[in-house]
């Protein structure tokens, strides 16, 4: 496989968030941690401890003595990373935490490259690609769903299906090669009736995992929800009635809001990300207004989710044409419904935003049109685009090997695209050569330090 240069040297970096803190982690890797981790630190001798125990001494440099650390050893294949492995635990002042680093690149290690922990964790088998890159999602994880998804797939539940699914072709594709062997006495041993079965189940199986992205991405990423609607028809009120603080400024006076105002909302564990838009009349004279205006019908356009707010005591929306091509994503509310007659409301949804009247049934309806459904975060929810690339290539070979299959094609033809197909099953969890460039942006995208 084609790796980056380097990984035999011992690195090092601080494994704990930069800044003062109580307590920072300076985390060594590589066959010679514990030789390095020894020549700076005062206590016992750590090349004749064992594996998995803790050391309280000091970390010096020559006869300075520049911290009181306690030192956690991981020995071998026992650590994250599958080598020697140092954790440095000292007091979070990063001018102490980069005296240390300092004096370890000085005794032999080198600065970790972003990601070149769990790289090596992934090179030497103790994690495979995907799990790899849910390290990264639970680090990023800003809602419990985001948190369950990518623990799911730390745990190897995505893996674990990819694998049943790889290993179900790759036994029916050494079957063909079989008979590649036997061309000559005319023989078949791969049942083309069990592999039509099987190749209906792959489709299956994949699809279903190609129609999780979207829900994947929601959760990954948050759902993003513009409230669109007329000057003073209570967006910012509403803003705030969600939020429960008062992040917008409210005014009676029409147009206050120029610019948009971003904030974001967990509703059952999903992220939603709220955009209070300029109010949309057709008709201002005003320069600045209008540029807010059509940032509004900007957001709205690029939003997963538009709520469009309309004023109880003002329903006219002729302003509102455009909306229309926007339906499937739009939840029309009704504000200020304490205002008018009960039998006026001709909305499924009516609130008072000023009052927080009614906004639980507001947050649920938006959660409905996100995500449909309760999440079942013990399922396999695809929630990365390489992988969603991979899989649509998947889908890609699985059609061409059913054309083959009804053009009755011989077993070295179907072969080509098994092949190919099981080439991407293999990409995802780096069970096949990934390109250098690939990892390079997939550990790239890490913390040092992880």
């Amino acid at each position: 496989m084609n790796m980056l240069p380097g990984l035999d040297d011992t690195i090092v970096a601080l494994a704990t968030a930069p800044g003062v803190s109580a307590i920072g982690v300076i985390r060594l890797s590589g066959a010679d941690a514990i030789q390095i981790a020894d020549k700076i630190f005062k206590g016992k001798n750590l090349l004749k401890q064992a594996s998995h125990t803790i050391h309280f001494g000091h970390i010096i440099s020559g006869d300075e003595v520049i911290d009181e650390v306690v030192v956690s050893l991981y020995l071998g294949k026992k650590s994250y990373t599958g080598e020697n492995t140092v954790e440095i635990s000292g007091h979070g002042s990063p001018y102490i935490l980069g005296k240390i680093i300092e004096v370890a690149v000085a005794a032999g290690a080198r600065l970790a490259r972003p990601g070149e922990f769990t790289q090596r964790a992934f090179l030497n088998g103790k994690l495979d690609l995907a799990q790899a890159e849910a390290v990264a999602d639970l680090i990023a994880a800003n809602s419990k769903a985001a948190q369950q998804t990518a623990l799911n797939q730390l745990r190897g539940g995505f893996s674990s299906d990819l694998k049943i699914l790889r290993d179900e072709l790759i036994n029916f594709a050494a079957l063909i090669e079989l008979e590649l062997d036997f061309s000559d006495e005319d023989v078949e041993f791969a049942d083309r009736d069990k592999f039509r079965t099987l190749i209906h189940n792959l489709r299956s199986r994949v699809t279903h995992l190609l129609d999780s992205f979207k829900l994947g991405n929601a959760i990954k990423n948050g759902i993003s929800v513009a409230i669109i609607g007329k000057p003073n028809a209570g967006k910012s009120t509403l803003l705030n009635a969600l939020l429960n603080e008062e992040r917008a400024i409210v005014s009676d006076i029409a147009g206050t809001t120029r610019d948009t105002i971003e904030e974001t909302l967990n509703i059952q564990g999903v992220l939603f990300r709220l955009i209070d838009t300029a109010g949309i009349r057709e008709h201002s004279t005003d320069t600045i207004e209008n540029l807010g205006i059509e940032r509004s019908k900007q957001n709205a356009e690029k939003a997963n989710i538009i709520i469009h707010l309309i004023d109880a005591t003002d329903q006219e929306e002729n302003d509102f044409a455009w909306l229309k091509q926007f339906e499937d994503k739009t939840i029309t509310v009704l504000n200020k419904a304490d205002m008018v007659p009960v039998s006026s409301i001709r909305y499924q949804i009516s609130i008072s935003a000023k009052k927080k009247n009614n906004i639980e049934a507001l947050q649920d309806a938006m959660y409905e049109k996100a995500i449909g459904e309760e999440i079942n975060t013990e399922s396999t929810i695809v929630t990365n685009a390489r992988h969603h690339e991979a899989l649509q290539k998947i889908i890609e070979s699985i059609d061409a090997i059913e054309e083959g299959m009804q053009h009755n094609l011989s077993g070295d033809l179907l072969t080509i695209d098994i092949r190919r197909a099981l080439h991407y099953l293999g990409e995802i969890t780096g069970q096949v050569e990934v390109d250098r460039d690939i990892l390079g942006t997939i550990f790239g995208k890490f913390c040092i330090g992880k």
